[in-house]
């Protein structure tokens, strides 16, 4: 069993992994998942889970604490992984520099509160929406400082997890 930090978009959460063979076991927020595995291609992964399949591309190669893009259908999460044991030899991450950061729903829920409007400035680890899931409010932080060019819900939508709220320039 591995234990990791994950950083998916700008939701962080500490995974646990076990790999057994083609399965791969995986316990992600009090949530418990099975998954097959099996490549698909250079880069290129077929997930089955509870019956449903996912076609998953890898742009980048994998090292400790370093995002990667991971392509799921046609949605894209920039991953990172760190092993919390040399968490103390990896420098914090950038800001993601120039690059738009897309605020994404971590997990189906009910926007209750949106903190920011388009044109706002934001710094980094400032709110953004708070979504409730699960009966538990979630507040979603901006991953970098910039500009609120993009709000794509409102107060009482209803999201999925990987749906894009607001994009952050």
């Amino acid at each position: 069993m591995m234990k990791l930090r994950a950083v998916i978009n700008d939701y962080q959460t500490n995974i646990q992994i076990r790999d057994d063979g083609g399965r791969v076991f995986a316990d992600i927020d009090d949530r418990h998942y099975e998954v097959d595995v099996s490549e698909s291609g250079p880069n290129g992964y077929l997930l089955i889970s509870q019956g449903r399949v996912f076609d998953c591309r890898i742009a980048g190669r994998p090292e400790s604490g370093k995002a990667i893009d991971v392509i799921v259908g046609t949605t894209h999460y920039s991953v990172s992984l760190t092993d919390p044991k040399r968490l103390s030899s990896v420098a914090p991450a950038s800001a993601h520099g120039d690059d738009a950061a897309l605020i994404v729903a971590p997990m189906p829920g009910k926007v209750v509160r949106v903190l920011v409007a388009v044109g706002d400035q934001v710094a980094a680890g400032a709110g953004i929406i708070v979504v409730e899931a699960m009966k538990m409010q979630n507040e979603i932080k901006s991953p970098k400082t910039g500009t609120v060019v993009a709000l794509k819900i409102q107060t009482g939508a209803t999201v999925n997890g990987g749906d894009v709220l607001a994009i952050i320039e």
